[in-house]
């Protein structure tokens, strides 16, 4: 795993031992930040389920100006700040579900990337909080990864979707 562009390109990341965490694989990370490329710089962007922190990192990597990191493991956060501090990047990391992200982020960002475990069901959810918290700004998007066609609830639309194997990725935003 690594940082595939911008000012940190090709800089490896620490990740975990064994095969119980999935990280996003590099070719599909590339092609989300395709898509989005644009509405990164000078963005303030949130990993919700942020693993290792890959997605977050590529971000910072390509000029947005602030990553806020959220996971429910410990092991994640301490990946995480291994990956933050062999960059030398500083950011917020937060050690909470991901309800009481939501409910506790202070403000609202640009790009939200939710990669929960494949298991998890709870993209309508997480949605709809995010809309309730007002955790988006007008205009910003939502990324997010499974192995389903996610559906969005009222006030969402889905405006792309892609699948690499058994990984669908969704943009959503609010109408």
């Amino acid at each position: 795993m690594r940082i595939i562009a911008g000012k940190h390109r090709g800089r490896a990341l620490a990740q975990f031992a064994g095969n119980d965490v999935r990280p996003t694989p590099d070719r599909v990370k590339e092609s989300v930040f395709q898509i989005i490329g644009a509405n990164l710089v000078g963005a303030r962007v949130l990993d919700l389920f942020c693993g290792s922190g890959a997605l977050g990192l590529e971000s910072l990597s390509r000029g947005a100006k602030e990553a806020v990191f959220n996971d429910v493991s410990r092991e994640s956060l301490v990946i995480l700040k291994k990956n933050l501090a062999a960059l030398r990047e500083e950011a917020r990391a937060t050690n909470l579900d991901y309800r009481a992200c939501l409910a506790q982020s202070v403000g609202a960002f640009d790009v939200i990337f939710c990669d929960p475990p494949y298991k998890t069901d709870c993209a309508a959810e997480i949605l709809s909080l995010i809309a309730s918290y007002r955790r988006l700004t007008a205009g910003g998007i939502v990324v997010y990864e499974s192995e389903r066609e996610e559906t969005p609830p009222e006030g969402w639309e889905r405006y792309d979707l892609r699948s690499y194997g058994r990984t669908k990725v969704a943009f959503f935003r609010m109408v």
